[in-house]
């Protein structure tokens, strides 16, 4: 559903436009709202509503009893807004998640087929530049074909 990277700002008001090709997606495939919240390694992640029910519904059910699920759930569900892009694409990101992403102005938006992750430049480089060296060792690993 979603591919490929793309650079761009936030603007003063604290917007990020979409890239053109995920609003075309996304109107494409119908979706209004997305949902955006805490990601892994630093980044933030961002859904569609259908996607982001699909989720949710995996992740009510982890046992409440255990330690790790509740905190995951917490810091997921906690973190978590809805959104809907204005006619330009633009979206508003609360000062939280920019901070749990360590996004200041410069990003990069990253689709990963069923999310779109959003990440501060520098970070998204640093990752990229220090897990490329490892892609083929880890698709020998995970992948069964």
């Amino acid at each position: 559903m979603f591919y490929g990277e793309f650079e761009h700002s936030i603007d003063r008001k604290g917007r990020l436009i979409l890239p053109a090709k995920f609003r075309e997606v996304a109107k494409n495939q119908f979706v209004e709202k997305f949902f955006v919240t805490r990601g892994l390694d630093k980044c933030l992640f961002m859904f569609s509503e259908e996607e982001w029910r699909s989720q949710e519904n995996k992740f009510k059910t982890m046992s409440f009893t255990k330690q790790q699920s509740r905190t995951f759930n917490r810091l997921l569900f906690s973190g978590a807004i809805d959104v809907n892009p204005d006619k330009q694409g633009r979206i508003l990101l609360p000062q939280y998640l920019k901070d749990f992403a360590d996004i200041k102005k410069d990003v990069m938006i990253v689709g990963v087929s069923n999310r779109i992750e959003i990440w501060a430049k520098n970070l998204w480089h640093d990752f990229y530049a220090n897990s490329r060296q490892s892609f083929e060792e880890i698709a020998e690993k995970i992948m069964d074909v």
